[in-house]
C-alpha cells in the first residue's frame, strides 16, 4: 500500500472512530517508515593473510606447508622471508587432527608438483575431548579422551607420510611444539610422547625433522601465550625463521639430487 492510500484509509478511519482510528494511524505510519529505512549490507568476514591463495611466481620452487594454527601463524613469515625465492603455500584451512588429514590430504595437494612439503599433525590429535564430543575438556573429567590416541596417531601419520612420499617432494617434518603449564584440555608433557611416534617414522623414512619442541623449550616465556599453546606475535616470527631454514636446506637437497 503506498503513502497516498494509506493517508485516505486513515482519514476515513479517523472520521469515524476517534482515538482506536488515531492509534491505528500511529501504527501503520510506524511500520511504513520502518519498510523506508535503508537495509544494513552484510559486512564480509576479513581473510587472514595465511589463508588467501597464492598465485604463483614462473619459475621459483614450490612449498607446500601443512599444520594446525601453530602453522597458520608462522605461514605469513615463511611467505616474507621466502619471498622471490620460493613459493608458499598451504591448505585455506587448520588442518586440525591426523584424522582430518587422511580425508583431505589430497585435496590439500592438489595436482601440481611441489619442491618441499613441511608438516605437522600433534596439538589437535593429543588435546582432550568431553564425553559428548566437549573440545578441550578437563584431562582428569569422567569420560574425558585424547582426540586421537597415540596409537592411532602414528597409523594415521604412516598412511599420510606414504602419499607424500608419492609426489617427490622433499619432506620435512616439523615436531609439534609444546603445551605449556596451565594451557586448557591438554597435559604438559603429551608433545613428547607424539613427537617420539612420529620421530621413529620419520627416522625409518629418512625424512627431515625441523625439531620446533627443543627449539621452543627453552623460551616458552618469551614467545608463547600464558598458559596457551599459542604464540605471540614475536614467537611465529622465530618459528618462521625456523621453518625457513628447514626449507632452504631441503630446497638445496632438492637441487643437489637433481644435479646427479
Amino acid at each position: 500500500m503506498n503513502r497516498k492510500l494509506m493517508n485516505r484509509a486513515v482519514s476515513r478511519l479517523t472520521g469515524g472512530v476517534g482515538l482506536a482510528a488515531l492509534l491505528l494511524s500511529s501504527l501503520l505510519m510506524a511500520g511504513l517508515a520502518a519498510q523506508d529505512k535503508p537495509k544494513k549490507k552484510a559486512q564480509k568476514k576479513k581473510v587472514p593473510a595465511a589463508m588467501k591463495p597464492v598465485k604463483d611466481v614462473p619459475g621459483l620452487p614450490r612449498v607446500l606447508l601443512i599444520g594446525d594454527s601453530i602453522s597458520i601463524g608462522y605461514t605469513v613469515g615463511v611467505r616474507e622471508l621466502l619471498s622471490g625465492k620460493a613459493n608458499v603455500h598451504r591448505p585455506l584451512t587448520n588442518c586440525g587432527p591426523t584424522t582430518k588429514g587422511v580425508k583431505e590430504l589430497n585435496k590439500w595437494l592438489g595436482d601440481k608438483p611441489w619442491d618441499v612439503i613441511h608438516f605437522n599433525f600433534g596439538l589437535h590429535d593429543l588435546k582432550y575431548l568431553g564425553p559428548k564430543g566437549q573440545n578441550l575438556a578437563d584431562p582428569k573429567g569422567e569420560g574425558s579422551h585424547q582426540q586421537v590416541p597415540v596409537i592411532d596417531y602414528e597409523k594415521n601419520l604412516r598412511t599420510m607420510v606414504t602419499r607424500l612420499e608419492k609426489t617427490g617432494a622433499e619432506l620435512v617434518w616439523r615436531t609439534t611444539t609444546p603445551v605449556p603449564p596451565g594451557a586448557r584440555g591438554r597435559v604438559v608433557g603429551d608433545s613428547v610422547k607424539y613427537n617420539q611416534a612420529a620421530a621413529k617414522i620419520m627416522k625409518e623414512r629418512k625424512i627431515a625433522i625441523d625439531d620446533m619442541y627443543t627449539f621452543c623449550m627453552p623460551r616458552l616465556k618469551e614467545i608463547m601465550r600464558p598458559a596457551n599453546v599459542h604464540f605471540t606475535p614475536a614467537g611465529s616470527k622465530a618459528l618462521a625463521g625456523r621453518a625457513v631454514a628447514a626449507i632452504n636446506a631441503a630446497l638445496k637437497r632438492r637441487a643437489a639430487s637433481s644435479r646427479k
